[in-house]
């Protein structure tokens, strides 16, 4: 057996070259690849191990900032002829950081389309203790013990990376009080997998590398902190410090000295509601046997009367977010949306309630969308659509506008400022604009030879959108919360724990906000608020993550001063705590049932749900 070890420093690195294993030893304590593992890669539905490689070679890595082992892989068999592919794999120990790096460098491409490749593996991690956990920043953020009763596999958006599978582009374990965290340096083809069986003592994870378009295209990189007397908040803080190398941690305290609106921002009522609704038949929504619930128009002037109603009830900040409001109703028609709804009041109407908000002092947003690319919308034209490596394209029928597919990214700028500059030429006064999905759903890649695209230039248009308002002293906000969109988001709609949106769901772990002990000083996050009997006071979650409420301004009477009142108790922390780091989050008790979360300013707020009670001290 020939086993290659390089010792630097404080971590010893080991390398199996007959079967690829690796091996970390830092400051004694020992990681190991699950020994069943064998790195493969995808092609159809063949899968090729590392080993099947015609030729592998093996060679040291020595440079002037860190040493390790590289091995090329070539001459393989595929589809029963010798393919020129060849790849090869680097691991190295950094010496100026003890980091370890897993790199993934293609040399030569294969004719097919390449499939996803499975390399590094997971990590051997079993023992029945909930003192062995890991971490995914699945939402705001999950803790697996390995002793976690319930099954543990299914990830939303299949575990990619950039998406709401993972906010931020890491993972990590923890054993009593060692661990390590892996950040996936070249996030935007890449995902990841856990494996927990119900009732099991172990977990595995590892990440993924997808193909960009149907190649491996460019340099994979994974790096591998390891740590002593650590846990999950170490781990969070070692991301942070990563981020801020990376120019992402962009604060609240910077973006409001850009921008003003940010402060009126902080600690506003979050009032989400709408102007038109319309469900096409097709759509998965329509409802058959109430046909009349699928169209429904609400004035403007009535959600006008609403806002007056707010502010005669003593409410200083509201931050009014307004769907549906473009002609052809919330969802539909995309990106061919103006103009303002007609049967609402069209644009004078849409202009009055804005003139009215700035009178007001609140703050008037709009949602908007650009990836549903609605078949009906009067520009669609097919040669626009996102296009698959294979030159087919996505088409189905869910959402309240019926069929579509999704525009390519590269588009979204242009329809964007088209859509703008018009409702800037009739006056309408936004301070805020949501923009649908962006930050939650995956990034795209299009094969059409007039508007190639990589995720990661998905990415960068993406962003470019957000970045356009900001350059119009316009708030933008998303879905969810990625973390390369934090330079320039304000807000976003959420950024929940899993079990509030699959409150039916055998829970997948443990909820943890991984995502604020990195990011909670840089984007505001609005919370529900709802009293839920099984689920309990979701403003207890409000108020230990510092956030912001949402405000139903549909109620009346002593259902909305109730309300009010809840909202305010929310309000008054986060205006303490808005521009704070979180510096620490703890379980109090073996129940996960009593929390404490430490902020900056010293401030320390602590929740029981079982009592449903806090305190803040």
């Amino acid at each position: 057996m020939s086993i290659k070890e390089i010792k630097n420093k404080a971590v010893i690195l080991r390398y199996n070259e007959e079967t690829l294993q690796i091996e970390v030893e830092n400051h004694g304590n020992l990681w190991q690849w699950d020994e069943v593992y064998k790195p493969y890669f995808k092609i159809g539905e063949e899968t090729i191990y590392f080993q099947d490689a015609g030729a592998i070679e093996h060679f040291s890595w020595h440079t002037g900032v860190g040493e390790g082992f590289r091995t090329k892989f070539s001459r393989f068999v595929i589809n029963g002829s010798e393919s020129p592919l060849s790849f090869e794999t680097l691991v190295w120990v950094e010496d100026a950081t003890q980091n370890v790096y897993f790199e993934l460098i293609p040399v030569e491409e294969a004719h097919e389309l390449m499939g996803n490749f499975y390399w590094p593996g997971q990590m051997a991690f079993k023992e029945n203790s909930s003192k062995w956990y890991t971490v995914i920043n699945m939402l705001q953020g999950l803790m697996i013990p390995n002793n976690w009763p319930h099954q543990v596999d299914r990830l939303v958006f299949d575990g990619q990376m950039c998406s709401s599978a993972a906010y931020m582009p890491w993972f990590g374990q923890v054993r009593n009080t060692d661990g390590y965290i892996a950040i996936v340096c070249t996030p935007w083809d890449a995902g990841y997998q856990v494996n927990h069986p119900a009732e099991s003592d172990f977990c595995h994870i590892a990440v993924r590398w997808l193909p960009s378009m149907g190649k491996l295209t460019y340099k994979r990189s994974m790096k591998m902190t390891f740590l002593e007397n650590c846990d999950y908040n170490d781990l969070c803080k070692v991301y942070r410090q990563y981020a801020k190398e990376q120019g992402l941690l962009i604060t609240l305290k910077e973006k409001a000295a850009k921008n003003p609106l940010v402060d009126k921002f902080i600690g506003s009522a979050i009032v989400h509601t709408g102007i038109k609704t319309h469900v096409s038949p097709d759509s998965a929504y329509y409802d058959k046997e109430h046909p009349e619930k699928n169209d429904e128009v609400i004035s403007f002037a009535t959600r006008q009367a609403q806002m007056e109603k707010l502010k005669e009830a003593g409410l200083e900040k509201v931050y009014l977010h307004l769907d549906g409001w473009g002609n052809p109703g919330y969802d539909n028609k995309h990106p061919d949306y103006l103009p303002a709804c007609v049967e609402a009041g069209g644009w004078p109407g849409m202009k009055a309630l804005s003139d009215k908000m700035k009178e007001l002092n609140y703050m008037f947003a709009i949602h908007d969308q650009y990836r549903d690319y609605y078949f009906d919308a009067a520009t669609y034209d097919r040669d626009f659509a996102l296009q698959n490596p294979d030159g087919s394209h996505i088409e189905f029928c869910r959402w309240a506008g019926g069929w579509q597919t999704y525009i390519c990214a590269s588009q979204a700028p242009l329809y964007l400022r088209r859509n703008f500059t018009e409702l800037f030429r009739q006056g309408i006064q936004l301070e805020g604009t949501y923009l649908d999905v962006f930050t939650c759903n995956e990034l795209d890649e299009c094969t059409h030879p007039w508007h190639r695209m990589t995720r990661k230039e998905c990415m960068e248009y993406r962003k470019s959108c957000f970045d356009y308002l900001v350059a119009h002293d316009i708030l933008p906000s998303s879905e969810e919360v990625i973390d390369w969109a934090v330079p320039s988001v304000v807000t976003a709609h959420y950024g929940p724990y899993a079990f509030m949106l699959w409150p039916n769901d055998a829970p997948k772990g443990v909820p943890v906000p991984l995502f604020n002990l990195v990011y909670h000083d840089c984007v505001v996050l609005p919370w529900l608020m709802k009293e839920d009997a099984s689920q309990g006071d979701y403003m207890l979650y409000a108020l230990l993550n510092g956030g912001a409420a949402y405000l139903d301004a549909e109620k009346d009477g002593e259902a909305l001063e109730h309300d009010i009142e809840r909202y305010r108790q929310v309000a008054a922390l986060q205006e303490k705590v808005a521009k704070c780091e979180m510096v620490r989050h703890e379980f109090l008790n073996e129940a996960y049932t009593v929390q404490k979360a430490v902020y900056s300013d010293g401030t320390e707020v602590t929740i029981d749900l079982e009592k449903g009670t806090y305190s803040i001290h």
